[in-house]
């Protein structure tokens, strides 16, 4: 029996945000597009971000909201394909939304509209959208490449992997695209979860068990010349999540410890928190540490602090602190210093640091260098942008950008 074929001029592999993104971008140069899904339903990811109303981009965007080995490449596709291009698109399709804080854009409503906006504008061009479509090889030839699926065999000019990375493999994620870049000779960069909340499994793991719900504004820093974050954080029962811990979580390596700032913004005015300790010493003599702190910190989480930061001085009144022992917990509490056993690894972590480098592709077209027809686009790259809408911009203009050249 005579295999079956098909022949089109591009294949994208996945059905995310950036093979959709490049489907339509290429079909609307009247391009031959065959988007192929192994999951049993494209955009998964679109619908379960930002809490299923989907943060599509930002306000704000610039090179240094995203990490790279390379950290120019994001910036081609980035200045051609801008926030305000894909803002026009959600408008075009009468989409309402709202920005939250730090720029962030979220739709009012689902982000169902999101994925049917871009099944749309791809339905609208020709593109062929096919599930439960697992590739099992793929060979290049002079004139393009073959691809199986089962009994079926596929032929292309244009092949463009679009697989994302690791994060959340309960929603169909893979290593796929990278076992395709090591065929054709990329490297691939170690990968580990990023966006993702910390673990600990010392005696931090209980303190946070009862905390567990608990979420205030901090800043938090990692070690290394990194960003610090002021968001919110959140207690957990396997330890700290939230804004500030999960954008923290790209830039810190097991083993390195993370400091945060438990009264950032000087809720008492222009004095430092070690002289207003010192004040109250004086003002509130015979008051405990954590009756003063309690008006600012929850009172679990002082009593918590207590604990760990000033045992033996729990019952004893301002009056008979020390200055010295006053300017240590402050520094304490603005630095408070914790040691995270991991992470929750690809579970939930909302992107894949590290994949395919990008040493050896085009920052332009988003093309191999190793072999002609060949295209990254989206998270399978090193490329991982900040929370807030950034992986998702990188996802539209690195898709736009192939889709004009595929």
């Amino acid at each position: 029996m005579a295999q079956a074929s098909t022949q089109v001029d591009v294949v994208v592999i996945g059905g995310g945000a950036s093979g959709l993104m490049c489907a339509m971008a290429a079909g609307r140069r009247g391009r031959r597009v065959l988007v192929l899904d192994s999951s049993n339903k494209i955009g998964k990811k679109i619908l379960m971000s930002g809490g299923g109303r989907c943060n599509f981009s930002n306000y704000t965007v610039e090179p240094e909201h995203f990490i790279s080995e390379n950290a120019h490449f994001c910036v081609s596709a980035l200045s051609r394909y801008t926030q305000w291009d894909f803002i026009a698109l959600v408008e075009k399709h009468g989409i309402a939304y709202h920005e939250r804080r730090h720029g962030q854009l979220f739709c009012d409503d689902s982000a169902k509209a999101i994925l049917a906006m871009l099944v749309s504008e791809c339905e609208a061009v020709g593109v062929k959208i096919r599930t439960k479509a697992q590739v099992t090889k793929i060979s290049a030839n002079d004139s393009g490449f073959a691809l199986s699926i089962g009994d079926e065999r596929i032929r292309c000019q244009s092949l463009v992997v679009a697989t994302g990375g690791l994060s959340i493999p309960t929603l169909g994620a893979s290593g796929f695209g990278y076992d395709i870049a090591r065929q054709f000779g990329h490297e691939v960069l170690p990968t580990r979860a990023g966006l993702v909340p910390m673990t600990f499994s010392d005696g931090m793991k209980a303190v946070t068990e009862r905390l567990s719900g608990i979420a205030l504004d901090t800043v938090v820093s990692t070690q290394r010349d990194a960003p610090s974050f002021q968001e919110n954080l959140l207690f957990t029962h396997r330890g700290i999540s939230g804004p500030s811990v999960i954008q923290a979580s790209n830039y810190w390596q097991l083993g390195e410890r993370i400091s945060i700032d438990l009264l950032p913004g000087s809720p008492w005015g222009a004095m430092c928190l070690s002289d207003w300790l010192i004040a109250q010493k004086k003002a509130q003599s015979k008051v405990l540490l954590r009756t003063l702190l309690t008006p600012f910190l929850v009172k679990a989480l002082v009593l918590e602090l207590q604990m760990l930061l000033w045992p033996a001085e729990a019952e004893k009144p301002m009056a008979d602190w020390p200055d010295a022992a006053l300017k240590r917990v402050a520094e304490a509490l603005t630095q408070w210093t914790l040691l995270p056993s991991g992470t929750e690894g690809y579970r939930t972590a909302e992107v894949t640091l590290g994949g395919v480098a990008t040493d050896e592709i085009s920052s332009r077209t988003l093309e191999s260098q190793l072999q002609q027809g060949l295209y990254f686009v989206g998270e399978v790259l090193d490329v991982t942008g900040w929370l807030g809408g950034y992986n998702f911009q990188w996802a539209w203009a690195s898709g736009h950008a192939a889709g004009q050249c595929v």
